[in-house]
């Protein structure tokens, strides 16, 4: 039964046994943990594998994901098209191999977080998500409900339940806190990333932005219909708060409650 690339199909399954849709996410678990045999044929490769993914994070990283495409990288690397599919069948398992690749950098970069401390732990689990989602943007552009689990997606979970253990949650409690983490550090990140986009759309600077609309909304904030709005203070949306910051101490403290109730409940 034939397959489109990304693996879709009706239910039937390839002569591995696995179901025929699920095959893509296959072939990106073979590359993922090395399980793929190279060609036996044809000539001796000229590109390798490490080489392809280097290239296509940095044109993701410089130019954004809608630059990516196997007919841009394989301009970028100097070869054909056609050669890139020797070591990986398309797009989709590309993208697999680019996040495991970017993890594996998160997980050597960043500070080992004491297994005796979680709160301490969280802080820097978060913010060295915040790091890679700055230095690689394009990763919240992925739809990652169902991430093709790679050595160091794996390896980056196993150090973050580490510490996280000492809790004494259950295992889904333990996980509900680090999708929680990540996802509060995933909004805060796209907000910067929007910010980002919407000056080089518009090509004005913030400053420009907000002066366009002040004769508007200063005229609204005199009128009286506002009272609350207009009694904020000038600071309210200045740039000396550190919104991530606060937003992660509540989170703390709020896993703090959670595990101080349990121990008392013992």
């Amino acid at each position: 039964m034939a397959t489109s690339e990304n693996g879709s199909g009706n239910g039937s399954e390839t002569p591995g046994g696995t179901p025929a849709k699920a095959a893509g996410t296959q072939r990106s678990m073979e590359l993922l943990w090395h399980t793929q045999e190279r060609p036996a044929r044809g000539p001796k490769p000229a590109l390798t594998l490490e080489r392809i993914v280097t290239a296509a994070v940095t044109l993701a990283d410089t130019e954004g994901l809608d630059a990516l495409s196997m007919r841009r990288l394989a301009t970028d690397l100097g070869t054909g098209t056609m050669s890139l599919y020797r070591y990986v069948p398309g797009k989709p398992e590309l993208l697999d191999l680019m996040v495991d690749r970017v993890q594996g950098e998160a997980n050597d970069a960043s500070p080992a977080a004491p297994d005796d401390d979680w709160r301490a732990a969280v802080g820097i689990l978060a913010h060295a998500y915040l790091h890679q989602l700055r230095t690689h943007p394009w990763l919240l552009q992925l739809n990652q409900a169902r991430t093709a689990l790679g050595p160091n997606a794996v390896r980056g979970l196993e150090l973050a339940l580490r510490p996280l253990r000492t809790m004494g949650l259950s295992d889904p409690e333990t996980m509900a806190v680090l999708i929680t983490v990540n996802s509060y550090v995933e909004g805060l990140a796209r907000m910067h990333v929007n910010e980002a986009e919407a000056a080089r759309a518009s090509g004005l600077t913030e400053e420009e932005f907000w002066g366009a609309q002040y004769p508007y909304l200063a005229a609204a904030m005199n009128s009286g219909a506002y009272p609350l709005m207009a009694s904020l203070s000038e600071d309210t949306f200045g740039p000396g708060f550190d919104h991530f910051a606060f937003g992660l101490e509540r989170l703390v403290a709020g896993f703090e409650a959670l595990v101080d109730a349990r121990h008392a409940g013992k």
